[in-house]
Order: structure tokens, then sequence, then C-alpha cells
């Protein structure tokens, strides 16, 4: 029964640290965009296609 003396604090220190936790990842934008990085990585880059670079064109020298 004496252990109770000690669970119950240390529980309830728990709940405090994960609800501190959750407020602070709800505040730092953490829950903003939910959708957005499962669709952006469907997208095709235009700039990371093969073959796509021109004879002259500076900007995609560096490029394979």
């Amino acid at each position: 029964m004496e252990v109770l003396y000690l669970l119950i604090p240390l529980a309830v220190l728990i709940a405090i640290g994960i609800v501190a936790v959750f407020l602070w990842a709800v505040k730092s934008g953490q829950f903003d965009d939910l959708e957005g990085p499962a669709h952006r990585i469907l997208m095709d880059d235009e700039d990371d296609r093969p073959g796509e670079r021109e004879p002259g064109n500076k900007d995609n020298a560096d490029k394979p």
C-alpha cells in the first residue's frame, strides 16, 4: 500500500509532462499541415528530371 504514495505522484508528473510536450508541439506548428508531406512525395520535381539540360544554358550546367 505504501507504494501508492510513490506511484500516484509519479503518474501525475508523467501525465503533466506528456501534456506539456503535446502543447509545445501544437504551438510550434507540428500539426499544421498533415496532408502536405503525403502529397509532396508523389509530385515530380521538374528540375530533377534527366535529359532536360539545354546546351548553352548556364543554369543547368551543373546538372547531369
